[in-house]
């Protein structure tokens, strides 16, 4: 016995003939878009042609994006600081030096490829504050800053919790010098 091929029809209307498919009406007609990436930037094109940005290639350096998320982390409640001991140390003698401003990229590190970045941040939390809670607001604020911002998609965000600032501890920036 042949089998006869399986056909889909559409959807018919009440005034249409058996087997003919009615035509949408004006407010049913939704005009083609697909999505194509030139560089690290997405352009969408709707079916006549037009497109939403110039054609070429954007490129965005990696310290774009370490500037925004080190912005990002440091928006947060709970993050007293970023970057490593050392790392905070010469940052914050950095600091005080006359013109010396601050560094918003310290304790972070990326890498940005054509349309994704992964980040890496080196965080100090303050005493008190849940961790986990901490390192999820960091991790949300971040990717949503720089995908927002860059358009790139954040693979990963891999956070380390280097120190804790106790509240007896003196900040680095406002400690006063042994010497005059």
């Amino acid at each position: 016995m042949a089998m006869k091929p399986a056909t889909a029809t559409a959807p018919q209307s009440a005034s249409a003939p058996q087997g003919v498919v009615a035509p949408k009406t004006a407010s049913e007609q939704v005009p083609e878009t697909r999505t194509r990436a030139v560089g690290t930037t997405t352009v969408h094109v709707d079916s006549s042609g037009a497109q939403g940005a110039s054609r070429g290639k954007t490129s965005i350096a990696d310290s774009v994006v370490e500037k925004i998320a080190g912005m990002a982390a440091r928006e947060v409640p709970g993050v007293f600081a970023l970057g490593g001991g050392l790392a905070r140390t010469l940052g914050a003698v950095r600091d005080r030096v006359p013109g010396g401003r601050p560094n918003v990229t310290r304790g972070v590190k990326v890498e940005v490829g054509e349309r994704q970045t992964a980040l890496d941040l080196d965080i100090v939390v303050e005493y008190g504050v849940p961790i986990p809670d901490v390192a999820h607001d960091v991790r949300e604020n971040v990717i949503a800053a720089v995908e927002r911002m860059t358009g790139l998609e954040v693979v990963e965000v891999n956070i380390a919790v280097n120190d804790v600032q106790l509240p007896d501890d003196e900040p680095e920036a406002l400690a006063e010098s042994r010497v005059e």
